[in-house]
């Protein structure tokens, strides 16, 4: 790992930081302040209130789910799939993990850590990450969360492998299979909720989220990974020039963009961050003919972080 320089802080400011990396690291976790699973958990046909019982989640209606040996569990009933095994698969989630613990977004998870804990409780709240992959941003929130704050965590995701993964890697929290569609989580029971490069569905959040609670959503910037997307594509799509429109029942309390260069020195990790990103199932034949070539590759990181309030009149 390389040496680091950044600009200003500031929710309003943009971060510019170089990092060379190679090898994957590892990074510190502490328990000085507990981490545990959420459990504000909502029957996915009925929305009753579901409660543990034994190894398993239950409730009134006599509906039951229950709780894998890995220690998640799976609140998709088959009517809600759009497909037999869907979103990411085995291989994508695999090479999500490879990349992201070599370093290369640590700048954006510390940003959303400071983002979730700012003004947050120091005991008794809740966060929900909302399509969290194999859960490394989660796991880095709770390495910063476990000097300062006691959470209540879950993580959520379409795809049963990266629920998988995400629950071999860390069982202080709790996991589940889910649709953002239509969130397995009582009402008005969220404090913090994470969407990182996900799918937003904004009724649905304001739905969970208690009044004053946050999301911090995270979204690609027009420069994210330009030079991989001017190899595989022939023409790049013109950028969106206009500022995202606030949701209905939330306030946009700030927003951050970071933007940084990383150098990819193997062509192993070239080929994760492929598999990992929908573009080389997009790309044509001769696109990932010239990316499968390289060797060493720099590009830019950019996204936007922004902070999002829940109102208080939110239904």
């Amino acid at each position: 790992m390389g040496t680091i320089s950044s600009g200003p802080d500031g929710l309003e400011g943009v971060r510019r930081v170089t990092i060379r990396f190679c090898l994957p690291g590892s990074f510190a976790t502490s328990d000085r302040m507990p981490i545990t699973p959420f459990d504000a958990l909502a029957c996915p046909l009925d929305g009753n209130l579901l409660t543990c019982s034994g190894n398993s989640w239950r409730c009134p209606s006599g509906h039951t789910y229950d709780i894998s040996a890995q220690g998640y569990t799976h609140l998709l009933p088959v009517q809600n799939k759009r497909s037999k095994d869907p979103g990411d698969s085995r291989e994508m989630v695999a090479a999500r993990r490879r990349y992201l613990e070599a370093g290369p977004y640590q700048v954006i998870a510390d940003a959303v850590a400071r983002a979730v804990l700012a003004e947050l409780p120091i005991r008794g709240a809740t966060c929900l990450d909302a399509g969290c992959g194999e859960g490394y941003y989660l796991r880095q929130l709770a390495n910063a969360a476990g000097e300062t704050h006691a959470l209540a965590v879950l993580g959520l995701d379409i795809s049963k492998w990266a629920v998988l993964a995400a629950a071999k890697a860390d069982r202080r929290m709790g996991w589940v299979v889910g649709s953002n569609a239509n969130l397995p989580v009582l009402p008005v029971s969220v404090d913090r909720l994470l969407c990182m490069f996900g799918f937003p569905v904004y009724g649905e959040f304001a739905r969970v989220l208690r009044p004053g609670g946050r999301l911090i959503q995270v979204d690609p910037g027009p420069d994210h990974l330009r030079e991989l997307r001017e190899i595989i594509y022939p023409i790049l799509k013109p950028a969106r020039t206009l500022e995202p429109s606030v949701p209905a029942g939330f306030a946009l309390l700030g927003a951050e963009s970071l933007r940084y260069g990383i150098a990819l020195e193997a062509p192993e990790q070239i080929a994760d961050l492929l598999v990992m990103t929908p573009h080389l199932y997009k790309a044509s034949p001769e696109g990932r003919a010239r990316a499968a070539g390289l060797t060493r590759l720099a590009l830019t990181v950019e996204v936007r972080l922004s902070v999002l309030e829940r109102l208080p009149t939110a239904t």
